[in-house]
């Protein structure tokens, strides 16, 4: 299969790269076009993809078109290779646009609708997937696989979007906040930077293949590291003090607002 991208930004590359050491895909195999050579070129020459002097050219090449641009030019990006898309589908990683919104470009274009994060690069991404009416499930299926081998994917009702995108795209960089914190903690008692960092991001890694290889929810899990007066509930009760929990709600209430554009 034939992959075309149309964007060659920070989350197109995360995506190709992942692939890429993944073996999922042949390099040759992936066309690509962006709006500023210097952005494309020497990373397509680099990894052995095909550079694309246009859009159209891109459509015309592959067998499934990756959307990879800002809101503001997708649905103009999409007319400027409408006659090349007979056939053909679409996977789109634009935010703030719904399937509805394609239709009104390309009615009848099978589309499906991605939202995946940064954690693509290195094969341990978590991508949201819905496709419209007009895709088939075996295109649903083929894109799937190809997400499924940078990570996991969870099929999700596209009025969740916002949420997903709180929890799984943004959360990347509230999560290397919480590790850089710990690190900064144990910077404070005497660690070297480097030292508490790795330490805070291992043990971090650690917890997150705990709770997806356990049936009990995080919760149960505390409870299990946990002793009674012990110093783990000492500083449980301190972070909570100082509104720990209420935090992170309030980080993801503001990111699903800004999404619906509400802020």
């Amino acid at each position: 299969m034939k992959i075309g991208f149309i964007g060659a930004g920070n989350m197109g590359r995360a995506i190709i790269d992942g692939w890429l050491k993944q073996q999922a895909v042949v390099p040759a195999d992936i066309y690509i076009h962006s709006a500023h050579a210097a952005s494309y070129q020497p990373y397509a020459q680099k990894n052995g993809l095909q550079a694309c002097d246009t859009n159209l050219a891109v459509a015309q090449a592959a067998d499934v078109i990756v959307l990879a641009v800002k809101p503001n030019i997708a649905l103009a990006a999409l007319k400027e290779v409408q006659a090349a898309l007979t056939g053909k589908w679409v996977i789109t990683m634009v935010s703030g646009l719904s399937l509805a919104d394609y239709a009104t470009v390309v009615p009848d274009l099978p589309v499906l609708r991605i939202m995946p994060n940064v954690n693509v690069a290195i094969g341990a991404g978590m991508t949201a997937l819905v496709g419209n009416d007009a895709l088939t499930p075996e295109q649903y299926a083929a894109g799937q696989q190809l997400f499924d081998a940078i990570g996991a994917t969870s099929a999700i009702a596209e009025k969740d979007f916002p949420t997903f995108s709180a929890l799984a795209g943004s959360s990347p960089a509230y999560i290397y906040f919480f590790i850089d914190a710990m690190a900064r903690a144990g910077v404070k008692h005497g660690l070297s930077k480097d030292a508490a960092t790795k330490i805070a991001a291992q043990a971090t890694l650690g917890s997150a293949q705990n709770v997806l290889a356990s049936d009990k929810i995080p919760f149960d899990l505390i409870d299990q590291v946990s002793s009674p007066g012990g110093t783990t509930v000492a500083g449980l009760l301190a972070m909570e003090e100082a509104g720990f929990m209420t935090a992170v709600v309030k980080g993801i209430d503001a990111t699903i607002a800004k999404e619906l554009g509400k802020s």
